[in-house]
């Protein structure tokens, strides 16, 4: 999985608690994580294309989530960083190599294959079950109080009103 879901992630569950017709710009949300503007403009590109986020540009321009918190799952942004092709991709070696099995005594899945692709349906499974509202819940209930109002102060004061569509 690619640094850039982390990234993604973060980057929704800032934007999950805007209030109606606010975003957060693309720089704010680079300085927030203190990561390189150019690659979290990717990331949110990536975001926008599956319709997680919206967008609205110019200098009073902002990022918000298109869907609800609760109807955004951690897969959905996986899906949307890396895409939705499985992370294993057999390519028959058991059919190379002076052993090879004959192609057509290959009637079943690997048993190597049958196994990552066992693990990679358990690990979708489980991102799809886990939304960006429950992360949020996790976060509040996590964090120290002092970190809370940080964010707070910085999140008042980097909220933008955006423009009417």
């Amino acid at each position: 999985m690619s640094k850039g879901v982390e990234w993604a992630v973060h980057a929704c569950a800032m934007l999950a608690p805007l209030p109606p017709g606010h975003g957060l710009s693309l720089a704010a949300l680079a300085e927030f994580h203190g990561v390189p503007l150019a690659y979290m403009a990717k990331q949110l590109q990536a975001l926008s294309r599956a319709g997680l986020v919206s967008t609205r540009p110019g200098r009073t321009g902002g990022y918000r989530l298109a869907r609800a918190p609760e109807a955004i799952s951690l897969w959905d942004v996986v899906a949307a960083i890396d895409g939705p092709e499985p992370a294993f991709r057999c390519t028959e070696i058991r059919q190379n190599g002076p052993c090879a099995i004959p192609r057509r005594d290959c009637v079943r899945a690997c048993p190597i294959a049958a196994a990552f692709a066992g693990a990679e349906q358990a690990w979708r499974t489980a991102l799809k079950s886990v939304s960006l509202a429950e992360i949020l819940k996790s976060v509040a209930r996590d964090s120290a109080a002092d970190h809370l109002s940080a964010v707070a102060a910085w999140y008042g004061s980097a909220i933008t009103r955006l423009p009417d569509a």
